[in-house]
C-alpha cells in the first residue's frame, strides 16, 4: 500500500502546532446548519475517512506503544517490584499505576469495531534512539480489530441520545466516531489490591460499618486504615475518566496533524451508546445492564466475548474475579510472567521480581469485594461497572463554511492542502 505525500507531512509535524492548533472544527462535508448566525448548507457530499485515516486516528486514541515501564518500589513491600499494573504493553494514554482497563471501540459507514490492544503484546520494538514506527504500529492493528457489526452505531439524532446542541454533527455519515470504554469494575478491583498491598482498606461509610470479618486479615492489612468506599469509588472513577479522555485528547492532536476536523465530548448519552438506552431499536454496543430500584440509573456490566467486567454475571463470585485479575497480571502475556518479554537487558529477572498474591492477600481482597456486592447488588456499589464518557469525532472539513464565517486562521495549513496531500487521486 503506497502512502499518500500527507504521511510524511503529519510525521513532520510539531507538537506545539498541535497544541496550539487545536480547536473543534465541527462543520463537516454534508453538513447543515439550517437557522441561526452560523446557517450554512454545505455544497459537497459526506466524504468518509479512508481506510487508512481511520487506522491512524484509532492508532492515535489506543495503540499499543510498546512496553509499560512499571513502577519500580514501593516502600511498603521493598525490595520487591510494585505489582500494580494491569497489564504488559503502554498505550498512547496514560492509565493510573498501569490498571489499562479500558478497550477501544469505534464506529464508521463500515460497521462498528474493537481494538484488541489492551493486553497485547508489544505492537512494535523500539530502535536504539528510542523512537517506534508508526507503519508497524498501523500494520500490526491489522490482525486486532474485531468486527461487531456491519452497522454503525444507531444513535437517533435527538434527545436524550444525543445533546441538542450535537444533533446536527454527532456520528454523522461520513464521520468516524472512536469510543473508548473504561471496566471500571475491574479498576476498583485492581484499586482494592493496591490499597491492599500498602495495607490499607475500604470502610463502608454508607452504612456505618467496617468490613465485617476484616480483622481477620491484620497480618496482611491496617483494619484500622481506612478509604470510604463512596470516596474510594469515585476516585477510581476519576481516575478511569482521565484515561478515557486523555485518550480522546491524543486523538484530537492528531487530527491537528492530518488536516482533519471533529473534536472530542460528551454529548452524546453514554448509557445509549453502550446499549441500556431502554428502546430496542437502540441497542448501542450491546453491552449488558441491570436495573434495581437502589440504582439511579441502569448498569452496564459487559459485553460478552468481548469486554466482560470484573463482577457477576461474568464471574460466578468475586472471588472468581479476583483470580481472574491475578492471571491477567501474573499469568502467561501478563506484566509479572517471567516469560513476557519487556524493554529491560534482563526481562525475566525484572518480572520475576513481583511477590505474586498469596492466598490470604486474595481472601482479604475478595472479601472486600464480595461485602460490596452482596451490600449494594452490584459492584461497584457506588459507580456504574462500565463507563463511556468521551468520544473522539473524526470528518472531512467543509472549508467553504470556514471560509465564509470566519477570518484566515480558523483552520491549519495541514487542513488547507489535506485533498491534495491525502486524496491526490
Amino acid at each position: 500500500m503506497s502512502l499518500p505525500p500527507g504521511y510524511d507531512d503529519m510525521l513532520r509535524f510539531g507538537l506545539i502546532d498541535a497544541l496550539l492548533g487545536r480547536r473543534s472544527r465541527r462543520f463537516f462535508r454534508g453538513a447543515e446548519i439550517p437557522d441561526g448566525v452560523f446557517a450554512f448548507r454545505s455544497r459537497h457530499a459526506p466524504m468518509p475517512l479512508s481506510e487508512l485515516e481511520t487506522m491512524l486516528v484509532v492508532a492515535a486514541c489506543g495503540a499499543n506503544t510498546g512496553w509499560h515501564h512499571l513502577i519500580r518500589r514501593a516502600k511498603t513491600y521493598a525490595p520487591h517490584l510494585s505489582s500494580y499494573a494491569g497489564a504488559a504493553g503502554g498505550r498512547t494514554f496514560p492509565s493510573a499505576a498501569g490498571f489499562h482497563t479500558s478497550k477501544t471501540f469505534f464506529t464508521d459507514d463500515t460497521g462498528t469495531y474493537v481494538l484488541e490492544a489492551r493486553d497485547s503484546s508489544a505492537f512494535a520494538e523500539r530502535d536504539e534512539h528510542g523512537a517506534l514506527d508508526l507503519d508497524a504500529i498501523r500494520r500490526a492493528m491489522g490482525s486486532r480489530i474485531r468486527r461487531l457489526s456491519d452497522r454503525r452505531l444507531f444513535l437517533p439524532p435527538e434527545p436524550p441520545f444525543v445533546e441538542a446542541h450535537n444533533t446536527w454533527v454527532a456520528n454523522a455519515p461520513g464521520s468516524l466516531l472512536v469510543i473508548p470504554v473504561g471496566d471500571l469494575s475491574q479498576h476498583v478491583l485492581l484499586g482494592i489490591a493496591y490499597l491492599a498491598q500498602n495495607r490499607q482498606v475500604i470502610f463502608d461509610d454508607v452504612h456505618g460499618r467496617a468490613i465485617p470479618g476484616i480483622e481477620r486479615f491484620a497480618r496482611v492489612v491496617d483494619p484500622d486504615a481506612t478509604w470510604p468506599i463512596s470516596f474510594f469509588e469515585q476516585w477510581c472513577l476519576a481516575e478511569l475518566s482521565v484515561e478515557l479522555g486523555t485518550s480522546c485528547y491524543a486523538g484530537a492532536l492528531m487530527l491537528q496533524a492530518m488536516g482533519l476536523g471533529g473534536w472530542m465530548y460528551d454529548g452524546i448519552d453514554p448509557f445509549s451508546v453502550l446499549g441500556a438506552s431502554g428502546r430496542p431499536d437502540v441497542p448501542g454496543l450491546g453491552f449488558r445492564f441491570d436495573r434495581d430500584p437502589r440504582w439511579p440509573t441502569p448498569n452496564p456490566t459487559g459485553l460478552p466475548g468481548v469486554m466482560e467486567g470484573s463482577c457477576p454475571p461474568h464471574h460466578r463470585t468475586m472471588r472468581d474475579a479476583v483470580e481472574a485479575m491475578c492471571t491477567r497480571k501474573f499469568g502467561p502475556g501478563g506484566p509479572f510472567h517471567p516469560d513476557t518479554p519487556g524493554p529491560w537487558k534482563d526481562s525475566r529477572r525484572v518480572r520475576s521480581a513481583a511477590m505474586p498474591y498469596g492466598e490470604a492477600f486474595r481472601e482479604c481482597v475478595a472479601l472486600q469485594a464480595q461485602y460490596v456486592l452482596d451490600t449494594f447488588g452490584r459492584f461497584p456499589g457506588t459507580v456504574p461497572s462500565m463507563i463511556s464518557v468521551m468520544v473522539l469525532q473524526a470528518h472531512h472539513l467543509d472549508l467553504e463554511y470556514y471560509d465564509h464565517f470566519y477570518e484566515k486562521g480558523a483552520y491549519l495549513e495541514t487542513h488547507a492542502r489535506h485533498d491534495e496531500r491525502w486524496h491526490p487521486r
